[in-house]
């Protein structure tokens, strides 16, 4: 059995709740009044564990599993050991995520560090901040003159909470943060040490040195936004920094003042948008994207990682590279290099040139 002992578990589900929970289809003989508490990779989970396989990668380890049920497509169902509840779905990896949402409802946001409700007395609380019911505040919190914090959300040991922010019902704002200039709908969850609203980046240069442009607008996140640990959000200049509804942002990106950003969107790991970026509904940047001030990236656009954007991307488009381009463009040019670099190599050997 694995043990992830850090986080909390319900009392689990019957194999017929999981059925019913992600549609799946029990096999025949299924034992569906078995209870599974824990989950577990296939080779390695135990009888109260559900684990899936979704590939032939792991098929292999399916015939030996000891775990309770497994999800399963029907191209793999019949490999399973007579004593393993099979429960057949189209996608067994989505299904199985549907299940581990609900036994470790506790992962799924930052928690108090200090097991705690309600406003630990080593807070320091304005008196013209107002909290509604039901938020906690662990030990070290700062939280501002006139900040309005809605019921149900969490702030995080030594978070910082500016003067006028406003931050919804049911988020998290994990330790170390500051949020600041900023307004935040409900089910915004961001991860520990992210700083949000503090001054873009702008300056122009004279002759005597770098003159600082003020950064008088907000942060504007919408509901249901995730932001992992470390990245960055800058507020505007002249306008607002708009991160739309449901968009999720990884570890360690930078978002510079007057983005844009819609809803929807996958922005990976160390990602860096530099000033007055639009950035349309359901885009997915790979890791490493940079993007140069007042390009869009059109709805439903991808970008590979490492890709350096320079021109506006079409909507729907897939590009990479640097400078980005589309991929087919992007991978004959690659080959070409290749070509040249081998017959480079073979001159200077003094073998024949390839063709």
């Amino acid at each position: 059995m694995t043990e992830f002992s850090f986080f909390s578990r319900s009392a689990g589900l019957s194999v017929a709740e999981i059925a019913s929970l992600t549609g799946a289809e029990p096999c025949a003989g299924a034992d569906l009044s078995r209870r599974l508490t824990g989950i577990g990779p296939v080779d390695r989970a135990g009888a109260n564990d559900l684990t899936f396989v979704k590939d032939a990668k792991f098929a292999h380890a399916l015939a030996a599993t000891g775990a309770g049920a497994v999800l399963t497509s029907e191209r793999f169902a019949s490999r399973a050991p007579g004593s393993v509840a099979v429960l057949r779905v189209r996608k067994p990896y989505d299904a199985f995520v549907k299940v581990v949402r609900e036994i470790y409802r506790s992962a799924l946001r930052p928690t108090s560090v200090f097991a705690s409700k309600g406003v630990s007395p080593s807070a320091a609380v304005h008196p013209s901040a107002q909290l509604e019911p039901d938020v906690t505040v662990d030990p070290f919190a700062v939280i501002g003159p006139s900040a309005k914090i809605g019921s149900g959300t969490l702030i995080g040991a030594h978070a910082v909470i500016g003067e006028h922010v406003r931050i919804g019902k049911n988020c998290a704002i994990g330790a170390h943060c500051t949020v600041t200039h900023a307004h935040l709908g409900d089910g915004v969850v961001i991860h520990p040490g992210c700083h949000i609203g503090q001054d873009g980046f702008g300056y122009v240069s004279t002759a005597e040195g770098h003159v600082k442009i003020p950064q008088i607008g907000r942060v504007v996140i919408d509901n249901d936004v995730e932001i992992g640990s470390g990245t960055r959000v800058d507020r505007g200049g002249m306008r607002d920094t708009v991160i739309g509804e449901g968009t999720k942002i990884d570890n360690l990106c930078q978002i510079g003042h007057n983005c844009i950003i819609g809803r929807h969107c996958i922005i990976v790991a160390q990602s860096g948008f530099s000033g007055s970026v639009t950035i349309e509904d359901f885009v997915v940047l790979g890791a490493r994207t940079g993007i140069v001030p007042h390009v869009t990236v059109g709805k439903g656009a991808m970008l590979a990682a490492r890709s350096s954007v320079y021109e506006d991307v079409p909507a729907g488009a897939v590009w990479g590279g640097i400078p980005a381009k589309p991929t087919r463009e992007w991978m004959r040019e690659l080959v070409v290099l290749q070509r040249l670099g081998a017959r480079g190599r073979n001159k200077s050997k003094g073998g024949p040139a390839k063709t």
